[in-house]
């Protein structure tokens, strides 16, 4: 077990009093997860072998804090994307909805003290978070979460989603915490209005600001905690919001003792320093319970007054803590019920696929699905992106479990109406995210910098391969020696008809694109965000994942093939950079 630590120390002159001896010293530790995305059990339903990390092992460390500390020192706290991931979320989502979800089952299991809700707990859909909040017994918070008829208004409860609340109170030994949760506001961006219908989004500083205010007017706690979905910095930025906005909130936002963060599925454990000259100790474990991230807490008072902080931050690995068997020994009939839904038999494929490929030229990973969403939809043009860096999925039957590897997010599958230049431009945006400005034989194709941060740049550029869209439906080529804007150069429709950038075309897409996610459509295409509902000339139903499943069973056996419709140029250059950046991303 691995500790990063970093200890914030203050002392207060004047704060509010409790009921407790006049001097006494109280130490408090709270625990956080976060972007569990269903990894609740050591066992990867998509490779259908044992992992590391979990929930399950997490609570083995955690149960071991509960009885060092009590009960009456001790908070256990989660900060969302929860409701998808593992295929066990889904199979509980979708497949057997009629009973509790097990995500709230898990929650209720660890006795959670309060919860956020995150972007891809909402993503399901109404049918599914709503009563997904209904059977999570502690809080779950949303401040910034409101019914539709109260966005920007002042600070109440009530215009707070139903179920969802701003905030929680604690009680521990006599020291009253508040936590406040909030989630990023670019849902927008990602989902169709009717998944967040009758809800709106606040932009996270100006909506902490009023309840700073209130929490401390009405509550007046000892401790504030936020619990954030929404990274440390960067990700979209608009001029309503940032998506990933804790360290605005952290400098801007005066009263916060400790945030608790986290969407970017990173690393984080800081101190940053808000406009009053206070420290705030921010924290992060990343994504799918590899660690948690902790605070230690002593509080020391004085003639009933709250004399001294002192907080010390801690990211604790837990990847390698033994099995909780008695938490696996209560979810097992749960556990055996996944495994044979995932084992199900769909088809069978006469090659195996690679998402690597997909970085290089033409994939038949990629490709699959883009032939499936053509047929599927019957558009003149497809975008799709590999969605995970390197996943293979083996010649022979296909099962359920290979389904989660071909696509592993629950998007719908939507048509637009757009121009030919607005598609080109679209490829343009994408391949300049994706691809170098090569001035010589020697330079990187791919966008990796310094060969000796090797491991820094394949993490960088594995985490936005989601937005490495590449087009079907078009024969076309990437010149890399092309400045951004100008690599992309479209010869034909792959029917041998002519492309025409004034023409119509409909273009197959997953709903997260069709929604402006990753801003291909917006900045790259240059269509105005409001204007995107206008496009649509069709949306499924159900989710992608399961019409590709439809698909791949009606089609039985399946050779999965590259397309050969585009490639990088020239040649000469560009092939032997390919396979040095091959390298540099794969061979560890």
């Amino acid at each position: 077990m691995k500790k990063l630590a970093i200890i914030l120390i203050s002392t207060l002159l004047s704060v509010a009093p409790i009921e407790a001896k006049d001097n006494k010293t109280v130490k408090i530790k709270v625990i956080e997860t976060s972007d569990v995305h269903g990894h609740f059990f050591p066992y990867d339903f998509m490779e259908q072998t044992p992992i590391k990390g979990t929930l399950s092992r997490a609570n083995t460390y955690i149960k071991k804090q509960r009885k060092k500390y009590g009960e009456d020192h001790f908070l256990l706290i989660d900060n969302g994307d929860i409701l998808q991931g593992q295929p066990c979320v889904y199979w509980s989502n979708y497949v057997m909805p009629e009973d509790e979800n097990i995500a709230a089952s898990v929650i209720n299991y660890m006795k959670y003290d309060a919860e956020t809700v995150g972007n891809h707990d909402i993503e399901p859909g109404h049918k599914v978070y709503d009563k997904w909040i209904r059977e999570v017994r502690c809080p779950l918070l949303g401040a910034n979460i409101v019914k539709e008829e109260y966005k920007n208004a002042e600070a109440r409860p009530e215009h707070i989603y139903t179920g969802l609340k701003p905030y929680s109170v604690h009680y521990k030994d006599g020291v009253k915490i508040v936590v406040i949760g909030m989630i990023t506001p670019a849902i927008p961006n990602w989902l169709n209005k009717s998944i967040w219908k009758g809800l709106e989004f606040e932009e996270m500083t100006a909506c902490a600001k009023k309840w700073i205010k209130y929490v401390k007017e009405n509550e007046k706690p000892d401790l504030i905690f936020g619990l954030f979905h929404s990274g440390l910095n960067g990700g979209i930025k608009t001029a309503e919001y940032e998506e990933d906005a804790t360290e605005s909130v952290a400098r801007e936002v005066p009263g916060f003792d400790i945030i608790f963060f986290g969407h970017d599925h990173q690393v984080h454990n800081m101190l940053i320093t808000n406009k009053a000259g206070e420290k705030v100790l921010c924290v992060d474990p990343s994504c799918y319970v590899n660690n948690v991230a902790e605070a230690e807490i002593t509080l020391t008072y004085k003639d009933g007054k709250l004399s001294k902080k002192s907080i010390i931050g801690n990211i604790v690995n837990v990847r390698d803590e033994k099995i909780d068997k008695q938490m696996i020994t209560y979810f097992q009939p749960t556990i055996d019920k996944v495994k044979e839904y995932v084992s199900q038999k769909i088809g069978y494929f006469k090659n195996p696929i690679y998402t690597r490929e997909s970085f290089f030229g033409n994939s038949a990973f990629t490709d699959l699905i883009h032939n499936l969403q053509m047929s599927i939809s019957k558009a003149d043009i497809s975008f799709n992106a590999p969605l995970a860096f390197d996943t293979t999925i083996d010649a022979g039957e296909v099962t359920q479990a290979d389904m989660f590897k071909l696509y592993r997010f629950e998007n719908l599958l939507f048509v637009l109406k757009m121009t030919g230049e607005e598609i080109r431009k679209h490829l343009e945006f994408s391949y300049d995210m994706w691809c170098n400005t090569m001035t010589s034989p020697n330079d990187h194709a791919l966008r990796l910098n310094d060969d000796s941060k090797e491991d820094q740049q394949r993490t960088g550029f594995q985490y936005y391969t989601f937005n490495f869209d590449s087009a079907c439906g078009i024969d076309y080529e990437v010149d890399l020696t092309k400045p951004d804007g100008q690599k992309v150069r479209i010869l034909r429709m792959s029917n041998g008809e002519p492309f025409d950038e004034k023409k119509w075309y409909k273009v197959v897409m997953n709903s997260y694109r069709a929604n402006g996610g990753g801003e291909l459509l917006t900045r790259g295409a240059g269509i105005p965000q409001d204007s995107l509902e206008s496009r649509v000339l069709f949306h499924t139903e159900l989710d992608q994942r399961h019409y590709l499943t439809e698909e791949i069973k009606r089609l039985g056996t399946i050779d999965p093939q590259k397309n050969n419709n585009w490639k990088f140029v020239p040649e000469a250059w560009v092939k032997p950079a390919l396979e040095r950046d091959r390298k540099q991303l794969f061979e560890k």
